[in-house]
């Protein structure tokens, strides 16, 4: 089972940012292709970024574009999320997981490839 811990989120005020991390445990993150998603009360869970194995391959949603950067360190086992221009609309819980990395490559979506989530990560923005 794949599992992953994310941390870095916080309370912040509109237009703030912060710096989300994901770590693997118990597996290298080389081979996978990984995805941030989040989820605010009462909505579905959304694809928010992801990139492939090889950092070659990113995909936004229109929504965090120019705003979100996912980036990956394989050395250290960790995707961040850097998250600037934060708006109370951002406010969720946060989470990273194993993307289809054919969705990513073909059609610049993040598909999640696994039923197992982490705890997560809540990010509040204040208006």
């Amino acid at each position: 089972q794949l599992q992953f811990v994310e941390s870095g989120g916080g309370l912040v005020q509109a237009g703030g940012s912060l710096r989300l991390s994901c770590t693997a445990s118990g597996f290298t993150l080389d081979y996978y292709a990984i995805g941030w998603f989040r989820q605010a009360p009462g909505k579905e869970r959304e694809g928010v970024s992801c990139i492939s194995n090889m950092s070659d391959d990113t995909a936004y949603p229109d929504s965090v574009k120019g705003r979100f950067t996912i980036s990956r360190d394989n050395a250290k086992n960790t995707v961040y999320l850097q998250m600037n221009t934060l708006k109370p609309e951002d406010t969720a819980v946060y989470y990273c997981a194993t993307v289809v990395s054919s969705e990513l490559l073909f059609s610049d979506t993040c598909v999640p490839s696994t039923e197992y989530w982490g705890q997560g990560t809540q990010v509040t923005v204040s208006s």
